[in-house]
Parts: structure tokens; sequence; C-alpha cells
């Protein structure tokens, strides 16, 4: 999970920044947020939260963690510019190098990409141990900085704010799946909300379109069939994952998935795509649903790839032609949700 800085630090340990608050979504959302975020100007005058530092970048602050990574603010010594640094070290009971692997995947596809809805990706960092005849130890992924709230714990008021958002996690995804790429693990703590726009992140799991993965791999309550029976992974997967984070988002409890929540890392058994249940309708969960919105949502999460909507691109189209109906609808059609639920976010 990663956190803006002013989260993840008190504001009183944070002795060398300023700060200036605003709304985070007050303008682009169309919607005044009640959550007060924050920008962080850095000038580092004598100390630092951090003084050590990693791969040649100075460490601000520890912003998060992954599966087995952690996450940290750093500032380019020379250009003083910040950036999210993503680390990642073997243990000495690691069995293999996966996680190494994964990075620099993380790497491989991000470098390739260039969308203002997708974080960047800048360098990848490698350390090697000479007592392991100089084996790559650890690997460090320097990426764009987001100072911004995961969607999982943003403020929903209306189907307009909810459907701008997905409009441009999916153009977002769209050209990703045009590089080629599949993102493979869309949930809502992969979505950051900043004060003008949408950062989708996490891109550890993604892959090639087409490839088989070995083991499964995904978030339970959002994973894909095909993710569970360990088939081709393709762009109508990330539609399966982003259907259901929709679902969560408006409905606030995750759909019937082959993996349910609470699968222990090495008991993942998929049930078969037959026995599925198909989830209720969104707006016979949540009444405040626009019937137009759960349509979308439905379409998104169908069991067999065949049936879902063909492109991200043609989902990202719905999205806006409906944002103009709700943009002329008094409140942008107020939506209740329970704001005190939890999204499962643990991957495997």
């Amino acid at each position: 999970m990663e956190l803006g800085l002013s989260r993840a630090v008190p504001r009183t340990n944070l002795q060398t920044h300023f700060f200036r608050p605003f709304r985070a979504t007050s303008s682009w959302l169309g919607i005044e947020s009640k959550v007060i975020s924050w920008t962080v100007v850095f000038q580092v005058l004598q100390v630092s939260v951090f003084t050590n530092e990693m791969f040649g970048q100075k460490m601000i602050a520890q912003i998060g963690t992954g599966a087995r990574s952690v996450l940290y603010a750093v500032q380019d010594p020379r250009t003083r510019e910040v950036f999210t640094l993503k680390h990642v070290r073997l243990e000495s009971t690691d069995k293999d190098d996966r996680w190494l692997v994964q990075v620099e995947q993380e790497y491989a596809i991000g470098s390739k990409l260039d969308h203002p809805a997708l974080r960047s990706v800048k360098q990848v960092f490698r350390s090697k141990d000479g007592l392991k005849f100089w084996k790559r130890v650890e690997v460090g992924l320097l990426m764009e900085f987001i100072d911004g709230e995961s969607l999982d714990h943003l403020p929903i008021e209306s189907n307009a704010q909810v459907v701008r958002i997905f409009a441009r996690v999916a153009r977002g995804l769209a050209h990703m799946h045009q590089k080629g790429f599949v993102h493979a693990d869309m949930k809502p703590n992969n979505i950051m909300i900043t004060s003008d726009g949408v950062k989708v992140i996490d891109l550890g799991q993604a892959c090639a379109n087409g490839e088989k993965k070995k083991r499964i791999q995904g978030t339970p309550g959002y994973i894909a069939p095909e993710q569970g029976h360990r088939e081709a992974i393709t762009p109508v997967t990330d539609i399966y994952n982003f259907g259901a984070t929709m679902y969560w988002t408006v409905v606030r409890d995750v759909i019937p998935t082959v993996v349910p929540p609470g699968t222990a890392d090495g008991a993942v058994t998929a049930i078969p795509t037959a026995s599925l249940r198909r989830p209720d309708p969104p707006q016979v969960r949540n009444q405040t649903v626009h019937p137009l919105l759960g349509k979308i949502i439905l379409d998104c999460v169908e069991p067999q790839p065949a049936d879902r909507c063909e492109s991200m691109g043609m989902i990202a189209q719905r999205l806006e032609d409906l944002q103009l109906v709700l943009d002329a609808a008094p409140g942008g059609f107020p939506l209740r949700i329970d704001s005190s639920a939890t999204a499962p976010n643990r991957d495997i």
C-alpha cells in the first residue's frame, strides 16, 4: 500500500518541508472533497527525516510497503527532484529471485509507456554481492512521485465522480494495451487520485499480452477466471479486474471470483468458472447507482472473456458518454456508499 507523503509521515516530523493545502479533487472531479491533501514543496535545509542514501538517492521518508517491497520518497541530490523508490532485497530464506525479477519486469514494461494516467518509471538500480559470486541481491525502481489518495480512501459522493475517475483509468489502460501489455492487477488501491487527475500504479504483475503465468497471480476479489486457471492474460483480463474494481467502488463489496478474498498464498486453488455465481447488479445492491453505470460494470465482469466488452477504449467511450449525462444531472446523480468499508488489496 502506498500513501502520499503527508499521510505517511506526520507533519510535525517534516522539519525541512513546506506544505500548501489544497482540495485534492475539487477541480477535475467537479466536486469538493472532504479530504484535505497536501502539496509537498521539498526544500532541504539542514536535516531531513532520513539522513541516509540508497542507490545515490537521498531518502526522505518511507511511504508504503508491498508484498516484499518498501517504498520511499527520495530526492535526487543533483536536481533536487523528488521520486518514489521501490526497494526489494533478497532474504536468506528466499528460494528464488522472483521478487527481483518482478521489479525488473515492472521497469521493462513501464519504460515503454507514456500516458498521463499511468505512473512513469525512470530508472532501475541493481546491487550485487561479491560473497555470493556477484549475484544480484537487491534492486531499486525509481518512479514518478505521486502525492494523493488511493481510490479506496477517497470520499465518493456521486455517480459522475466515479465515472470521471474510471474514464481516465480506462484511457490509461487502453494505452497500455496498445503497447502490447496488460496490467493484470487492477484494484482500488492501485488507483491514485491527485489534485489534477488519476494515476494507475504498480506494474508488478504486468505482463505481455497473451502470456500464461506459471502460478496464479492477481488479487482475490478482483481476479479474472483466466488468471485463476493460469490461462492467457489479455486486455479483457484487465477489463474484468477493472469492472470488479468499479463494482467495489459503488457497492463496497467484491464480486464472486474464482479466487475469493482470504485465500492463503500456499493454498490457492481456483474454483471452476462454471460454478462462479454471477454478481447482483450494482443498482440492486445500491439503489443510488445509475443503471447505465451498473450495465457497464456487468458487461466488464462476464466470466467468459469473449462475452466482455471488446476493448478498454470502448469502455472509456461509454463512460465518457455517460459522464455527459451525469454532469447534467443535479449533484452529478448522488451516490450513497458505506465509507467505512475496507477494500481487499492483498495480492497472491
